[in-house]
């Protein structure tokens, strides 16, 4: 088994609901990144073709036509697009980790936060739906099942992956941990704006509680208008550091970016605030981490030039590290969480990884 392994994270925006064209810019970022020397090719979080964020700022009574360009621009797992990223993947022996908002042959309109791993020989290894839509998320996906909570056995080493806030739940993550895990993959929105931030946030408190809506249609009788918005920045690294040290497994956070045509999109026809907080929302980063939980440094390549870069944040790129997988030993003397470290005898979990249906017919 090779011991080193070089990660390609693609910062990457989609080209807002076509998933047509954000899967040949995939393709190109995959070729790009080969060309570098990658063995895994990351992308974000649905990928594929968008990001809802548009439920985080508008009602959900304006948000009909999104939700509908959103159902009929999500993909089949064995659609045209995942169809070309395997052959591409068998053609370059590269592997390829990516997001989408899948759809089903059972429905017309439900959907799935999903995130598929393909080898280097073309095959889909792992096929998984986020378990829980988080927040806002729910008025776009259904809750997925746990057929996909399977770490991918590759050459390299094993590599798993959990999306967004899966990060958070414990039980899903001690589950990749007693999969012998390695690497470990969480991919992550471009924003997650949770209060209005800067100047939209600051005209909401001029006015008393009761006093009705703002001249942009905002209603103005919330404290939360005060208050500082979510940083989600701090709260990702927080999660997938606390898995790194867990697990004694290297890290990637792979965030997307907002793109302008996303922005456009959105904030077309809606009060000025949504503009505002898309704009100013904090833009999620990614990153590397080594198996303590601790920042390991990454790069880009300019004009052929490796420069070392922490992360990537506001501008598009694909930010590499190399890895030595062996390195994930040592910290399993301190504290084997799913071995020497752990009381089977006290506690026991079972994962169900069956696919739901809504149906079986015999």
């Amino acid at each position: 088994m090779p011991r080193n392994i070089r990660v390609a994270a693609c910062h990457a925006a989609p080209v807002f609901l076509s998933a047509q064209d954000t899967t040949k810019k995939a393709l190109a970022l995959v070729k790009e990144a080969v060309g570098n020397g990658a063995n895994l090719v990351i992308f974000p979080e649905t990928y594929i073709a968008a990001f809802p964020a548009w439920s985080s700022v508008r009602a959900p009574t304006d948000n009909h036509e999104f939700f509908k360009r959103m159902a009929l621009e999500s993909i089949y797992a064995d659609g045209p697009e995942i169809d070309a990223l395997r052959r591409e993947a068998k053609r370059l022996g590269v592997m390829i980790s990516v997001g989408f908002s899948e759809k089903v042959r059972y429905s017309s309109a439900t959907l799935f936060n999903s995130n598929i791993f393909i080898d280097n020989h073309g095959d889909v290894l792992v096929h998984h739906r986020k378990l829980m839509p988080t927040f806002f998320e729910k008025l776009t996906w259904s809750p997925g099942d746990g057929h996909g909570l399977k770490v991918a056995d590759t050459e390299f080493g094993k590599i798993g992956n959990l999306i967004c806030g899966e990060n958070t739940n414990p039980l899903a993550r001690y589950s990749m941990m007693a999969q012998g895990e390695q690497l470990h993959i969480s991919t992550w929105p471009a924003i997650w704006p949770t209060r209005l931030p800067g100047k939209a946030a600051a005209a909401k408190t001029t006015a008393a509680p009761g006093e009705g809506d703002d001249v942009n249609g905002a209603p103005t009788s919330s404290s939360a208008w005060n208050k500082a918005n979510y940083d989600n920045v701090a709260a990702n690294r927080t999660r997938a550091a606390a898995h790194c040290f867990e697990a004694k497994c290297f890290g990637v956070l792979c965030a997307g970016v907002l793109g302008q045509d996303a922005i456009d999109a959105i904030a077309s026809g809606a009060a000025d605030y949504v503009r505002e907080a898309l704009e100013q929302s904090q833009r999620g980063a990614t990153m590397f981490l080594d198996p303590t939980g601790a920042l390991l440094p990454g790069f880009v390549f300019e004009e052929g030039n490796k420069v070392d870069t922490e992360h990537l944040q506001r501008e598009q790129g694909i930010l590499y590290a190399d890895m030595d997988l062996e390195d994930c030993i040592e910290g399993k003397q301190y504290h084997d969480v799913v071995g020497g470290y752990q009381r089977l005898d006290v506690f026991n979990l079972s994962v169900d990884r069956t696919r739901h249906d809504p149906v079986n017919f015999v």
